[in-house]
């Protein structure tokens, strides 16, 4: 059976020497964060940081820091995940082999939560003020819970059936939030709690919210597990935990998980809304201050020997990059029945997640026909954008497995390559202009609003990529620094932006017409204009992450010979895609120097990460 609570679980992991104490006293405020991503980009163990500065309660990171602790975690109920899974994608297997399915009965009974009388959870009253206050990065506007598991059920079905559980950022300090008494709650488009407020705020009522922290580990996972509509994340956490969940319920209040280690209780209320941020973000930039709704607090409680787990987010990879890759898993064999068609997707994880997602679809419509052309591609790739996470995608790059049995999404240098070898420009991209972006991402023309691409394109390789600079490339002023970053995919430094929002750049469509005719850039099909180019062309995760966060598709894409036909967009050719940062893009987050300094003194000989860091 799965852990009950944290507690146990932290205890295995040091029994097998996947968890260290940090007894020398850190801070909440930038050190103990910075601690964290140091210790996951190495690899190393979960982290309890025993003495926290100001506070009282003891903090673990690093929990979900890498695969094999994910797996060893949750390794009692994996299989039986894979089994449910499969009788999914094949329901004719379980009257096959009846034998392999004996455990999926069981499974499925404890996934409904049971009540319980008694519990930890509920056992010492606290304030907002007495929590762990961390602060991940220098801009950030105050204190975070950064893995939160925040619970709330439809006011339409009160229960578990219609409940929601997500990992919504909470903000406990900082902005004209009430000390103790408020706390903000950022919620982003498509997500569950916002179609309970919704539901809330018709019938005028105040909506109750409880935030959870800490107890079983599966409560954690199933809060950012993107699960269909319908089925309830506490219902998923009692299958992956291996037991029913207890559950605790109080006149008029909304239940708590027995073994949580920390509940914040409380409502939002109709009309309230406070400016939230700003918050070091996973796509590697702040989310800027806008306003969010109000959780006004009722109450604080914590089990006696409560343990605060947090994670720190920014430019991927980080601990969440960990939770995507598992995730990915454990439901890669579902895509082809959420997606018909659809064989394998990949929402990017160095370009930030949403920006880009790849795909490898079917294309069988005319399968009669000479040549390959997009058809039912589009198709996979609109139902991609229009159900489930994967509409938030704003790049949407769609390949044929008839072209090539063993293209892999995964495989991303050599998915971009076999997507420019087929691109027809004049004919493959497909924009979507005016529509609702992810709200992390300030590419677009305001805050949730911006453009998305699809990009479909199939049959035989049209031309063979370039793999060397072409002589004698001429540049407009201001361009320059070319870099060769991938077979077909030329960088160059442009000049620093200078224009608003949602308008083009004159000195960006003069490049492009600079570009049409070129000799030499026949090969290259895509040009990217950056404004460090030899950094973006250093490494794929550096490409990926410059090209496709600071790029909204239908401002920022430019053409050679560019024409638009019976509103179609195309272009002879190359493509140049602007991924400057732009004058109204959030700034990339930096590191504190001192703080990094302090880190370094933590793995020098004798501290408490030497040989970790």
């Amino acid at each position: 059976m799965g852990y009950l609570d944290m507690q146990a679980c932290l205890r295995d992991l040091e029994r097998r020497g996947q968890l260290v104490r940090i007894r020398q006293e850190l801070d909440a405020r930038l050190e103990i964060g910075a601690v964290q991503r140091r210790v996951f980009a190495a690899g190393g163990p979960a982290l309890l940081f025993e003495n926290v500065r100001g506070c009282r309660f003891p903090m673990v990171g690093n929990v979900f820091g890498t695969m094999e602790r994910l797996r060893f975690i949750f390794r009692d109920t994996l299989r039986t995940l894979e089994r449910l899974f499969a009788l999914k994608v094949d329901p004719l297997d379980a009257l096959r082999r009846p034998w392999r399915y004996a455990g999926v009965p069981l499974a499925l009974a404890r996934a409904l939560p049971r009540t319980v009388r008694s519990g930890p959870a509920l056992a010492v009253r606290a304030q907002v003020a007495d929590l762990p206050m961390l602060v991940s990065w220098p801009m950030d506007g105050g204190a975070y819970v950064t893995l939160p598991q925040v619970y709330s059920e439809s006011p339409a079905r009160p229960g578990y059936a219609a409940s929601n559980l997500g990992m919504y950022r909470v903000q406990l300090s900082g902005n004209a939030y009430v000390p103790d008494r408020e706390v903000g709650l950022h919620y982003q488009i498509h997500r569950g709690l916002g179609h309970h407020h919704a539901e809330a705020l018709a019938r005028g009522r105040r909506l109750p919210v409880n935030v959870f922290v800490g107890g079983p580990p599966a409560m954690t996972l199933a809060a950012v597990m993107p699960l269909p509509d319908g089925m309830p994340e506490v219902f998923f956490a009692g299958v992956l935990g291996g037991r029913r969940l207890p559950m605790l319920r109080q006149p008029g209040a909304l239940p708590v998980p027995a073994h949580a280690d920390f509940c914040i209780q409380g409502h939002i209320v109709p009309g309230t809304g406070k400016p939230e941020g700003p918050f070091g973000d996973h796509l590697g930039y702040y989310s800027l201050t806008h306003d969010f709704p109000v959780l006004e607090v009722d109450a604080v409680f914590h089990r006696p020997d409560a343990v605060w787990p947090f994670t720190t987010v920014g430019r991927p990879p980080q601990e969440d990059t960990v939770f995507g890759a598992f995730i990915h898993e454990l439901t890669a064999a579902l895509v082809p029945t959420v997606f018909s068609g659809v064989h394998e997707v990949h929402a990017v994880d160095a370009a930030g997640v949403h920006p880009l997602l790849l795909a490898v679809g079917s294309e069988r419509y005319v399968p009669y026909a000479e040549r390959r052309t997009p058809q039912e591609l589009l198709t996979n790739g609109m139902a991609l954008l229009g159900s489930t996470q994967t509409a938030l995608s704003k790049y949407v790059l769609i390949a044929a497995r008839e072209d090539d049995a063993r293209l892999s999404a995964h495989d991303v240098p050599a998915f971009f390559r076999h997507m420019l070898e087929r691109v027809d420009l004049g004919r493959d991209l497909h924009f979507i202009t005016r529509t609702t972006m992810d709200t992390l991402d300030y590419s677009g023309i305001s805050l949730n609003q911006g453009s998305k691409l699809l990009w479909a394109s199939c049959g035989p390789a049209r031309r063979i990529l370039a793999t060397e600079l072409p002589a004698g490339l001429a540049l407009p002023e201001g361009f320059g620094d070319p870099h060769l970053a991938a077979p077909g995919i030329l960088v160059l430094r442009g000049p620093a932006h200078d224009q608003g929002r949602d308008a083009h750049d004159p000195r960006l469509e003069a490049l492009a017409r600079a570009l049409e005719g070129a000799p030499g850039l026949e090969g290259l099909p895509l040009v990217v204009c950056a404004d460090d180019a030899a950094f973006a062309a250093r490494t794929w995760d550096n490409l990926l992450w410059v090209a496709f966060t600071r790029s909204d598709p239908a401002t920022d894409i430019y053409g050679a010979g560019a024409f638009t036909h019976c509103k179609h967009w195309g272009c002879a050719g190359p493509l140049v895609l602007d991924a400057r940062l732009k004058t109204y893009h959030a700034p990339p987050l930096e590191p504190d120097p001192e703080v990094e300094r302090r880190v370094d003194a933590l793995g020098a000989p004798g501290g408490p990460l030497a040989g970790i860091i």
